[in-house]
């Protein structure tokens, strides 16, 4: 999985991004198209991680389906990214067939880090882009999307 630099506050292992758009702002830019898809050729490793985003989107969509303001929502993203999930190489990771496992220890808690300051401010965007109507209720533009699939994956278990 590519370890690409973000825009973030959030502390972590990602180098510091200071350009218009990030690998999170390029998902979430393509998300309502790509939700749709059932396959997704994977022509490079920033795909992979295309693909992990995309998937804790929907995650995220599902948990803030349920939150009525912004601040309720973002205390839902923050307990949904640091809230224990697997990484590529365990065995409860939906997507072992597409991602390497990591080859030490030492490189898989680097990749847990960096998927958990991913996860954070993914989580973050995600509320503002949802809770950004003027009334401050959540946008049914992007709630319509909580129960899509995308490649009709999810990361978390059934019935979650």
């Amino acid at each position: 999985m590519a370890i690409l630099p973000l825009r973030t506050k959030t502390r972590g292992p990602a180098t510091p991004d200071n350009s218009e758009m990030d690998i999170i702002d390029e998902t979430l830019y393509y998300f309502k198209a790509n939700v749709f898809f059932r396959t997704y050729e994977i022509k490079s490793e920033g795909d992979r991680l295309l693909i992990y985003i995309t998937l804790y989107i929907s995650e995220c969509l599902k948990k803030l389906a349920k939150c009525t303001n912004k601040n309720q929502g973002l205390q839902e993203m923050h307990s949904l990214a640091i809230s224990k999930f697997d990484i590529p190489g365990d065995p409860g990771f939906i997507l072992n067939s597409v991602y390497g496992k990591p080859a030490n220890a030492q490189e898989g808690e680097f990749l847990r880090d960096y998927l958990k300051q991913l996860r954070q401010e993914c989580g973050i965007r995600v509320a503002e882009k949802v809770f950004s109507t003027e009334d401050g209720k959540p946008s049914k533009w992007w709630l319509c999307f909580s129960k899509k699939k995308f490649m009709d994956k999810s990361l978390s278990g059934p019935g979650m």
